[in-house]
């Protein structure tokens, strides 16, 4: 597979750090999904926006002919900006505030995932005043773990996510009683960054428990929503650039046991854009230790903050030098001992002004960046733009 080709001589004219977006990467990833996908009927993707927001990212996803899965209303404003119909917007979160039901109810989303009584209860009324019925979809906590970083587990019981599958028959009874909610589906999510399928393969079948059992007091559910979680391979990104979503939908499609008129539910977010966008940020000084030797960078935990929150990888290439390589720790310049994203690395001889490009950064890089020590946000290019 190619590597990004990094227009090296233009981001010098750019002020670094900054994110860059290989469109190539993106379009192939985006027509893989569809392809993939359209494999299996009623099968349904939307883009969990959170992921990436960048103003043109969702332009293209949107143009794709994906929907939008958002956490707030800002991202829901974000996905009506950038042109995804309400109809395919979905709007999930364990505490959504009044307004942005609110938002969701004008807007005619298509559906809130709810997570608990009170924010049912809450829904409810909010459309009452607004003469409107919601559609909702519940969150069950299926209690199934994921092969994944504790930060990013969501699916077993002690997690805030979700309303507990003892809890699942009262609160439906609940909503079915409710005048301006309309209950049309179920709602799962595991985790994050699941590369093992088994850990889908034990959702589907918790999912088909939950379904029989239902069935059994004669309900019928019309949505089935297992959320996202496909991970990316952060160790190989230029081997493989596109995760493998042929045996992720043909998992569940092999595994969850859909009735007759069922549509199945996804919700991507990093698998879509994480290999398209890098990190790039120039060498301020090298550093040498008494053991080793330090790169530090104009770029920080601000910038992207994953090594420091979850001690992910992002392999990091240094595209201005082709000298020897040595081994270095690459380091930002914020005032935390854990603004360090990577021990050892192997790189190409760093010098004052090299570039450095941190891979597979598309996905929880610009969109979790902070202003801490009064920085400024990096800014984002796609690669049509230069």
């Amino acid at each position: 597979m190619r590597d990004p080709i990094f227009p090296v001589e233009k981001f010098r004219t750019l002020r670094t750090p900054f994110y860059y977006y290989d469109c190539q990467t993106l379009n192939e990833t985006l027509t893989c999904i569809r392809q993939e996908a359209a494999k299996h009927a009623n099968f349904v993707v939307h883009y969990a926006v959170k992921a990436n927001a960048h103003p043109r990212i969702l332009n293209l996803i949107c143009q794709s002919g994906l929907g939008a899965d958002c956490v707030s209303g800002g991202e829901i404003r974000a996905a009506l900006q950038a042109g995804f119909p309400a109809e395919k917007i979905v709007f999930a979160g364990v505490g959504k505030a009044d307004w942005e039901i609110e938002l969701g109810l004008e807007a005619g989303i298509f559906c809130f995932n709810v997570e608990s009584v009170p924010e049912l209860e809450v829904i409810n009324q909010l459309a009452a005043d607004k003469g409107k019925v919601a559609r909702v979809a519940f969150r069950i906590n299926p209690d199934v773990g994921a092969h994944t970083h504790a930060h990013i587990t969501t699916g077993l019981a002690e997690n805030k996510f979700g309303i507990s599958m003892r809890d699942m028959d009262y609160v439906i009874d609940l909503a079915q009683g409710m005048e301006h909610v309309q209950f049309i589906g179920l709602h799962f999510h595991i985790g994050s960054q699941i590369l093992e399928m088994d850990d889908f393969i034990a959702l589907s079948n918790r999912i088909n428990e939950l379904q029989d059992k239902l069935e059994a007091r004669g309900i019928q559910i019309d949505h089935i929503n297992v959320g996202g979680g496909l991970g990316i391979d952060y160790q190989k990104p230029t081997e493989h650039p596109i995760p493998d979503f042929a045996t992720f939908f043909n998992t569940y499609a092999s595994h969850l046991q859909l009735r007759a008129g069922q549509t199945l539910h996804f919700e991507l977010g990093r698998s879509v854009v994480a290999q398209c966008g890098s990190l790039i940020a120039k060498v301020l000084y090298v550093k040498q230790g008494t053991d080793k030797q330090f790169a530090i960078l104009d770029a920080g935990m601000t910038d992207l903050i994953r090594p420091a929150l979850y001690q992910a990888y992002h392999q990091t290439d240094n595209i201005t030098s082709e000298g020897e390589v040595r081994k270095y720790d690459v380091v930002g310049p914020i005032c935390e001992s854990s603004d360090v994203f990577g021990k050892d690395i192997p790189l190409n001889e760093v010098k004052r002004g090299d570039l450095l490009a941190l891979r597979s950064a598309g996905a929880y890089g610009e969109i979790m960046a902070s202003g801490y020590n009064c920085r400024e946000l990096p800014k984002g290019y796609l690669s049509d733009e230069l």
